[in-house]
């Protein structure tokens, strides 16, 4: 049975990440450059002030230096987080960052914790996660993956090349994910999936190099989407995350709580586009009266809190699904698909309802617009997701047909 109701202390986190966000990171919204990234002295300000309010990486473990919050609570701190496009990075809680971490505290050993998970949940330094590749390469569809990790003597070379990878300018680390068995079965159905692994690469280890940063519509994400490279680049064994031969898997954990957590976040962000539409409606004059009384304008903010409200909804059955362990990957996609929709339509009506005004910076719809609207496609385009949402739903059909014949079968032999 799903509980809505919020305990006494959630509900005092909810509320205290709402003030830190409206009254300490909202006004440095201001100081973002043309890359989208704020000082780096702002934002080590605003993780100190985080980490002394107690809001500080609420989805990691204590032991590693977070709040250590279920996904429940996590979707609740998330959407207030949200609300501004840095606050997920003054609590240390951004893409992609917040899911590296989550998969290095699954799979990693105690010793690249230490190495990799313990800093970068301190914010002392950055990471990305090189999956992505340039055509005929790995995409939507992951099977593609080209770029190979081959093994000489005791150590692991790789080569290839990755595409869009978010944050790697500046990132102390990449997780690269490659081809690590027979080249032969890496065509045959589910060979790649058998034979892909994940590894550790140091920035500045030989034969890795962030190529170039790839002008994009979106700029909220410090280090930009990047070009990389893997050129007879050498790492040891100590450089594997988790086991040999099991990266997809791996990539599994990472990105069914990654893309609920991005659902997150993102619906903050529709809240604020929905808030800054409905002051705009009661204050501005239109036709002689305020443009919330008309009934058009109306119907579009109807429909917005309506829209948030159900994909709040979403976001909660499946970070329980998640919190009771059940394989919730047909609910992340489903969220997934409907909250990346919702959050675009959302800040779309309020564009059009503040007219000028919102295509201008001197609102924030503008840049919520631009960092909205690729959600779409990250961690799975809503197409994709729904040929994955309707294969399930097929396989459920079909099950219940056969189990209906069996039965009805056995009546008759009655």
């Amino acid at each position: 049975m799903i509980d809505f109701s919020l305990s006494s202390e959630l509900a005092d986190l909810r509320d205290r990440t709402a003030a830190f966000v409206r009254d300490g990171v909202i006004p440095h919204e201001r100081e973002v450059d043309a890359h989208g990234e704020l000082p780096a002295e702002t934002l080590a300000a605003l993780r100190a002030q985080a980490r002394e309010a107690g809001l500080y990486a609420p989805h990691v473990q204590k032991e590693w230096g977070g709040l250590g919050l279920d996904m429940r609570a996590i979707s609740i701190v998330f959407e207030e987080a949200g609300y501004s496009l840095l606050g997920p990075l003054a609590l240390n809680c951004s893409a992609p960052d917040e899911g590296n971490m989550h998969l290095l505290e699954l799979v990693a050993t105690e010793a690249q914790k230490e190495k990799y998970l313990r800093p970068l949940v301190a914010g002392t330094i950055r990471s990305c996660f090189s999956m992505t590749e340039p055509p005929p390469g790995a995409g939507a569809d992951a099977s593609m993956l080209r770029t190979r990790a081959e093994r000489r003597g005791d150590r692991w070379v790789i080569n290839g090349d990755k595409w869009y990878i978010t944050g790697a300018d500046g990132a102390a680390f990449t997780i690269c994910m490659a081809l690590t068995g027979d080249p032969k079965s890496a065509g045959q159905s589910g060979g790649r999936a058998r034979h892909a692994t994940m590894f550790l690469v140091d920035a500045g280890t030989p034969g890795y190099r962030v190529v170039r940063r790839i002008p994009s519509l979106d700029s909220g994400a410090p280090g930009g989407h990047c070009a990389v490279e893997f050129r007879d680049c050498e790492v040891g064994d100590e450089a594997v995350l988790g086991a040999v031969g099991e990266g997809f898997a791996y990539a599994q954990l990472r990105l069914a709580p990654a893309r609920l957590t991005h659902c997150m976040r993102w619906l903050g962000a529709a809240r604020r586009a929905l808030d800054v539409a409905a002051d705009y409606a009661n204050t501005r004059e239109s036709f002689g009266q305020p443009l919330g009384r008309h009934q058009m304008a109306q119907a579009m903010l109807a429909d917005s809190a309506i829209e948030i409200q159900a994909a709040r909804l979403l976001i909660w059955h499946a970070a329980w699904m998640l919190d009771t362990g059940a394989d919730a990957r047909h609910e992340t996609s489903m969220a997934k698909v409907f909250v990346a929709e919702t959050v675009n339509r959302v800040i779309d009506r309020a564009l059009q309802l503040t007219g000028s005004h919102g295509v201008s910076d001197e609102l924030p719809l503008a840049a919520l617009y631009r960092n909205a609207r690729p959600f779409r496609i990250y961690d799975g385009p809503s197409e994709v997701h729904r040929i994955v949402i309707a294969r399930n739903v097929l396989k459920a059909a079909a099950i219940a047909s056969a189990e209906r014949h069996v039965h009805s079968a056995e009546g008759g032999e009655a």
